[in-house]
């Protein structure tokens, strides 16, 4: 395929993960919910799978649903939370640089009378504490925080804010949309305060289509699918085993070479952002950094994989296309959202300028990614970018 850089999109599969989910969908193709020993060997299959997932996060099985990916658990942990607890309030708080399946599922929940609070963010992409304490009102029954931001890499403070969130009122449920943290990094929901937690399959090297929300036993929440009652009946529809098989495995391939792999992604992190520093071109930001910091600690502060990289003066589709013609496939934002181009809600709500909502570029790496795959881009922007810019109307 080339240079793939556009991980925080989606990962290509494990080896391992594309065998078991071929055998569960030509061997052991039975129904969970059949009675008989095939449709009992999916039901094992899942059972494994949901021991398997929380052991990563130190949870409980039974606090594993699985569901079709992270919009869906996304949607899941919002609707089913407001709803099942709006007696109690009806004021929910999110952050403005959000994913679109947190953002317009709020958008949704204010249309059926609920208020949202869209906490607002600083220069690097993080939320003030100051803010979440003073948003909370006793109306408030839900907040949603992402861990890692999928355009720029900017953490959020989850721990910080799930004892603040408790402190002030422990009923108030805490959901962490982990789509690009988990595997990324350790989350331990019982000590962070963290009642749901979101994830989806693709991007840890599972499949497409798979993904999962831990649910404190705790917590209220309601179904928004209905059917046969599947998964105590909050999600029902028949297991996807294949998917959940594969997502299963991958995320006990990504935890058991953690440290390993963490490192050296932070490693080719630190290498492309010294390579961009050391480029000899001007007018080149890097977005996300914590103070603009480029040192190894200030860079752990932020996710291993994602680099946002502002090119001012060449447009992101012409960056991201002239890139594609060296075999290089990277991101202009999220691929998330409408292809129709429109300005990106976290480099706004982060202050970026006009030029650089123009000329983002998103890198995103993963474990088959090298040392050469970065080097090549580096070359690959430094030759590029100084043709282009002789092009720019001034």
């Amino acid at each position: 395929m080339g240079i793939y850089l556009d991980n925080s999109a989606t990962t290509r599969a494990f080896d391992e993960v594309a065998a078991i989910v071929s055998k569960k969908m030509t061997e052991e193709y039975g129904n969970p919910s059949s009675m008989h020993e095939c449709g009992f060997e999916a039901e094992k299959a899942v059972k494994a799978a949901a021991e398997t997932i929380a052991s990563t996060l130190k949870v409980n099985a039974k606090e594993i649903l699985f569901t079709s990916g992270g919009t869906e658990s996304d949607n899941l942990a919002l609707i089913g939370c407001a709803f099942a607890n709006k007696r109690k309030g009806m004021h929910l708080i999110t952050t403005s640089v959000e994913h679109p399946a947190i953002l317009n599922t709020m958008h949704y929940l204010e249309e059926q009378g609920f208020s949202v609070t869209y906490l607002p963010v600083d220069a690097s992409g993080r939320i003030s504490l100051e803010d979440l304490e003073k948003a909370i009102t006793p109306e408030t029954i839900l907040v949603s925080i992402m861990h890692t931001n999928n355009e720029v890499g900017s953490r959020m403070p989850i721990a910080e804010a799930g004892a603040l969130i408790k402190k002030i009122d422990k009923d108030i449920i805490f959901h962490v949309d982990a789509v690009q943290g988990y595997g990324k990094d350790i989350i331990r929901p019982k000590k962070m305060n963290i009642d749901l937690l979101s994830v989806s399959g693709h991007k840890i090297h599972g499949p497409k289509g798979v993904g999962f929300l831990y649910i404190n036993e705790k917590i209220k929440i309601k179904p928004i699918i209905f059917g046969g009652g599947q998964q105590e009946g909050l999600r029902s529809g028949t297991e996807n085993v294949p998917g959940i098989a594969g997502m299963a495995l991958a995320a006990k391939m990504l935890y058991d070479k953690y440290d390993e792999d963490i490192d050296r992604l932070y490693s080719l992190k630190k290498r492309f952002i010294d390579g961009i520093l050391f480029s000899g071109l001007e007018d080149l930001r890097l977005n996300g950094l914590v103070d603009n910091k480029t040192d190894m600690e200030s860079i752990k502060m932020t996710a291993p994989h994602i680099v946002s990289l502002s090119i001012i003066g060449v447009r992101s589709e012409v960056m991201l296309h002239t890139l594609e013609d060296e075999g290089i496939y990277v991101s202009a934002g999220s691929a998330c959202s409408s292809h129709k181009p429109q300005p990106s809600a976290t480099l706004t709500a982060m202050g970026i300028d006009k030029a650089g909502l123009e000329s983002t570029i998103r890198f995103s790496f993963s474990v088959f990614t090298t040392e050469a795959d970065i080097d090549r881009t580096l070359e690959a922007i430094k030759s590029r970018v100084t043709v282009l810019r002789k092009y720019i109307r001034h």
